[in-house]
């Protein structure tokens, strides 16, 4: 699939952003947004000629960077941006199933085959998904109901339909909870969201009750109000 953007949200990589850019540029474009690292992110992003960086100069967490990434795809005219994590958990290779599947707004890849993950993350995804296919409709709501597998992967493909409706909306998401929110906005406004597996690989935990409590504060913002 021609015309798309990796977008790669990045706070003080520099550890693993040099293996992900030298594993991912043979696929496609690539933007990492450097969220205000203060190690050597920048310089190692900055070696890559062709690699876009937009930097942030404090940190914003996850809403700002991949939207400021999305922004930049739109202006540019890319067709499709691929998210995924700086920190290795995502595989390069499978990027390949991403670009090859056909057209659809919003593309979840699915994590059927974990590596090294706690037992209370693989229980706590699967909490959050089960919560939010419960949630998802509004009451009295015509929106065809289906359930999803995996709504909080951060491994995703987003059409430029599905770029422009979240660059246009008031998003209240502060971190991980972006996740959530982009899947609703996406299905309230019927577009197509479609799943693939993928493999995901534990490397680090950003789980924190501050992420928790945006989750279920997020949560409770869809089972009240019909926002889209």
């Amino acid at each position: 699939m021609n015309n798309t953007i990796i977008v790669i949200p990045a706070y003080n990589e520099e550890q693993t952003i040099g293996e992900l850019i030298e594993r991912s540029k043979k696929y496609t474009d690539i933007c990492v947004v450097n969220d205000g690292s203060k190690d050597n992110t920048a310089n190692i992003v900055n070696s890559y000629s062709k690699v876009v960086q937009i930097i942030h100069q404090r940190n914003t967490h996850i809403p700002q960077t991949i939207r400021d990434g999305m922004q930049y795809a739109n202006e540019n005219n890319y067709d499709y941006v691929i998210t995924m994590d700086a920190g290795l958990s995502h595989s390069p290779e499978e990027l390949t199933h991403f670009l090859e599947h056909p057209d659809c707004d919003l593309l979840i890849g699915y994590r059927e085959k974990k590596i090294s993950v706690p037992w209370y993350r693989n229980l706590l995804s699967k909490i959050g998904s089960l919560c939010i296919n419960i949630v998802i409709r509004p009451i009295f709501s015509n929106l065809p109901y289906r359930q999803y597998k995996d709504i909080t992967s951060g491994y995703r493909r987003y059409s430029k339909k599905a770029i422009e409706l979240l660059l246009n909306r008031k998003m209240l998401s502060r971190s991980f909870d972006f996740h959530s929110e982009a899947f609703m906005l996406i299905y309230r406004n019927e577009l197509t969201i479609e799943e693939i597996p993928i493999t995901y690989v534990y490397t680090n935990s950003s789980l924190s009750y501050k992420v928790l409590l945006d989750s279920v504060s997020m949560l409770l913002n869809m089972l009240i109000s019909r926002r889209k």
